[in-house]
């Protein structure tokens, strides 16, 4: 019987381990495709098909929640401010007398709130066409992220004995620097509109 000593053959050929690159390369694009329809979706999309107009308060409530930290003994307090009243929108077609909007400030009886009828009973505050595509934006930026690295996969099968060109590792980079700059700065127009 002859015995021979050394190392066992590979379990996977480096075929498999470009595939597997390549694999999730791939699906790290189509990550950042459903990232680029949820911002179009959440921005532009939700803000053109809603119904504006204008939300006359009745009363406002302040909603708290409570839930323990897990690092500490202390419990932390979350609160939502709720106003509720009644809803018309521009051009006279809808009127709700029982809307409710997730509001950013307490308002008094009978202050008139710009508001977006999403949907049935759905509303939310009216931050204009600037607020929507700044959403979109920041959904859009954040899509950089996987796309980079999807094609980075792709390309190079995330494997160190394929050496990628300098000038793909650079594109690499600027699309990460361009998505972050541009997800600080749509995040910051979002919040300010």
């Amino acid at each position: 019987m002859t015995q021979v000593h050394g190392n066992p053959p590979p379990t996977t050929t480096p075929g498999d381990r470009t595939g597997l690159g390549r694999l999730i390369g791939a699906g790290l694009i189509l990550v950042s495709l459903v990232l680029l329809a949820l911002g179009a979706y959440l921005g532009p999309y939700t803000y053109s098909s809603s119904t504006q107009g204008k939300l006359t308060v009745e009363t406002c409530t302040v909603d708290y929640k409570y839930r323990s930290s897990t690092s500490s003994s202390s419990r932390k307090r979350t609160k939502t401010k709720w106003c509720y009243g009644t809803f018309t929108s521009t051009d006279g077609s809808t009127k709700d007398i029982n809307a409710e909007l997730k509001s950013d400030a307490l308002h008094q009886r009978g202050d008139v709130i710009e508001a977006l009828k999403t949907g049935d009973t759905s509303y939310q505050q009216d931050q204009g066409w600037t607020g929507a595509i700044a959403v979109g934006c920041v959904w859009w930026f954040g899509s950089l992220f996987p796309l980079t690295i999807g094609y980075f996969g792709t390309a190079t099968s995330f494997s160190s004995s394929q050496a990628p060109s300098q000038r793909l590792l650079r594109a690499c980079v600027t699309l990460v620097a361009v998505g972050g700059i541009g997800l600080i700065v749509s995040l910051l127009v979002a919040f300010i509109a």
